[in-house]
């Protein structure tokens, strides 16, 4: 398959001006948000490259493991880009480092979250060489859409102005946000999707927006036809309910994308029951978050074809 091309250049423009919206609309939907039909996911098959954006490590599994072992099962090929590498979990440094944030620290507890990353979308079937970490900065993602495009932003966890991960895809790249649609469309170009899934700029959290957007604006940009799918992890207080693990049960629509009907995607319980275990892979998580992240393990997908 013939890589698609993206221009940074040219993107550019789209991603500063979809940054700006998510700012100015932090507290309520984006501006470019409108109600939308339900529309199917295109057909799963051998021909299938999938890449599965993803904020930090874990939100790839919470949101897309049943897909990513459909696709892996049809013959297909599946990708995971980190954007970050969840660097910035204070609760995290408090209940199993015993200690406040440092600089130090931070790092260790991002090479942890890699790991875990590994193992967990290694039991989905994902390969090594197609797990992708780009190592920018936890919490600061839409900084780096915003105020610090050209100007190196300096991470208030691991005091980095570069990817500092010497396993990242990337290291030593400065943290502006140039450099991060550089980096995204080369992953691009590398894995050549024909489906992208990517986190909802409905979400609430700053670097699931940001994601999004930079998502959205970069395959404005591609060529080859390739779909582009949401998701969403922060979708609303008490979101997704119940909260803990119920088997069989499925997944209900996010508050925060009301007015758009997503595609519902069902998993197998064998997928359910592998996506379960991945999902526990995150030990760092699961000590800190369990009821939440268990309850992204249902019976059901949702994936929406408007942002």
């Amino acid at each position: 398959m013939h890589a698609r091309k993206l221009t940074a250049s040219r993107a550019v423009p789209a991603v500063a001006a979809l940054a700006a919206l998510a700012a100015g609309n932090a507290g309520g939907a984006p501006a470019t948000a409108a109600p939308a039909s339900a529309q199917d996911l295109p057909p799963l098959s051998a021909a299938t490259s999938l890449l599965v954006v993803a904020p930090h490590p874990d939100d790839e599994t919470l949101c897309c493991a049943g897909l990513m072992q459909r696709v892996v099962r049809a013959g297909g090929r599946v990708s995971v880009v980190w954007i970050t590498s969840g660097d910035a979990s204070e609760l995290d440094m408090l209940l199993i480092e015993h200690r406040v944030f440092a600089p130090a620290k931070a790092r260790d507890l991002a090479a942890r979250r890699m790991r875990e990353a590994r193992a967990a979308t290694g039991m989905l079937g994902v390969p090594a060489e197609r797990q992708l970490f780009l190592g920018y900065p936890d919490r600061g993602v839409l900084k780096l859409l915003t105020s610090n495009r050209s100007t190196a932003y300096t991470s208030g966890f691991t005091g980095a102005t570069a990817v500092p991960y010497s396993d990242a895809l990337f290291a030593g790249h400065p943290y502006t946000g140039e450099s991060l649609e550089r980096d995204f469309a080369a992953v691009l170009t590398r894995v050549a999707p024909t489906l992208v899934l990517a986190p909802s700029p409905r979400d609430t959290h700053p670097d699931h927006r940001a994601a999004g957007l930079l998502a959205t604006a970069a395959m404005a940009r591609l060529a080859g036809g390739a779909q582009l799918r949401y998701w969403i992890v922060h979708g609303g207080e008490g979101w997704p309910s119940p909260r803990g693990l119920e088997p069989g049960l499925p997944l209900t629509p996010a508050p925060r994308i009301r007015g758009v009907t997503p595609a519902v995607f069902a998993l197998e319980p064998a997928e359910e029951d592998r996506k379960l275990a991945a999902v526990r892979a995150y030990d760092t998580q699961m000590r800190t978050l369990a009821p939440f992240l268990l309850a992204f393990v249902r019976s059901t997908e949702l994936f929406a074809a408007n942002p």
